[in-house]
């Protein structure tokens, strides 16, 4: 082996303060006199420390209740249901304007007299008395999962 094949990898090792005055970083150690930061601990302050000033999270108000992230399901009254026959489900729903967008859920809930008119009905949810309408109707009720988008991609 030659002196100028050996792998040696160079760490040197940290330095080590505060070990008295005579070893060169004795005393302060390198962090000045007084002051934050020249305490132990001071490098793990909390999230959004503000230096001794009130936080923004404390500043700011907060807001009572509670914000679901799912978004509600549209309702559909049986009154309103009535006047179409047959089979109905999100795409008819949304061509006869009676929710935004065929890709919304839907919920169906009794309103007005009871229904005439049979229905076979597949959405995704549907209180229980709006079911024992539509079936003394003579129609039906599915539940289904909201239709899924469906991807377009074009070939060059």
């Amino acid at each position: 082996m030659k002196y100028n094949e050996l792998n040696v990898t160079s760490h040197k090792d940290t330095k080590r303060v505060g070990r008295g005055i005579a070893a060169g970083q004795g005393k302060t150690a390198g962090r000045g006199t007084k002051g934050q930061k020249s305490r132990t601990g001071h490098r793990k302050l909390p999230a959004g420390f503000m230096g001794g000033q009130r936080a923004i999270m404390q500043a700011v108000p907060k807001l009572k209740g509670f914000c679901s992230i799912h978004d509600k399901a549209e309702v559909v009254y049986t009154d309103v249901l009535d006047t179409i026959k047959g089979d109905v489900d999100n795409f008819v729903l949304a061509e006869k304007n009676l929710i935004s967008s065929p890709y919304a859920r839907v919920k169906v809930i009794v309103r007005g007299e009871a229904m005439v008119n049979k229905v076979n009905l597949k959405v995704q949810f549907a209180s229980k008395t709006a079911i024992e309408q539509i079936k003394k109707a003579g129609g039906s009720f599915t539940k289904t999962p909201v239709p899924m988008r469906v991807k377009t991609t074009e070939k060059e």
